[in-house]
C-alpha cells in the first residue's frame, strides 16, 4: 500500500470503525467491497460489516454517546437510546427488542412503549 493510501486508511479509521467496517488488500477484493480511489485510482478497499454484530455496535456507540452502560441510563437516556437506535435502523434487526431490552435491563414491553411514543 502506497503512502498516500495508507494516509487515506487512517484517516478513513474513525468512520470504519464506526460502522463495523474494515479494509482489505485491493488484491483480495470481492464484488461486495467498496474501492475508493484516490487522485484517480483505486487505494483502499473496504469491507463493510454484516449484520452480525450489527446491533452491539449501534449500542456500544450510543453507550459512548450517553456515557454510559444502557442499565444505568435515566428513564430519560433510556426513551432518547431508544430514538437514536430507532433512527439508525436498529429495530429492523431481528430480535432487537429483546435484545435492547437486555442491554437496557427493562422489559420488552417498556421498549415497545417507548417506541409507540416516538412513532406516535
Amino acid at each position: 500500500m502506497s503512502p498516500e493510501a495508507q494516509r487515506l486508511e487512517r484517516a478513513l479509521r474513525p468512520l470504519l470503525d464506526a460502522v463495523g467496517a474494515s479494509t482489505v488488500p485491493l488484491t483480495e477484493c470481492l464484488p461486495s467491497d467498496v474501492v475508493v480511489e484516490w487522485d484517480g485510482a483505486p487505494a483502499v478497499a473496504v469491507r463493510l460489516g454484516g449484520v452480525h454484530g450489527a446491533l452491539s455496535k449501534l449500542i456500544e456507540r450510543i453507550e459512548y454517546d450517553l456515557g454510559g452502560p444502557l442499565a444505568r441510563l435515566s428513564r430519560e437516556d433510556k426513551q432518547l437510546a431508544v430514538r437514536m437506535l430507532d433512527e439508525q435502523g436498529a429495530f429492523t434487526l431481528r430480535r432487537a427488542v429483546e435484545d435492547v431490552a437486555d442491554a437496557m435491563n427493562v422489559s420488552r414491553i417498556t421498549i415497545y412503549n417507548y417506541l409507540n411514543a416516538i412513532h406516535r
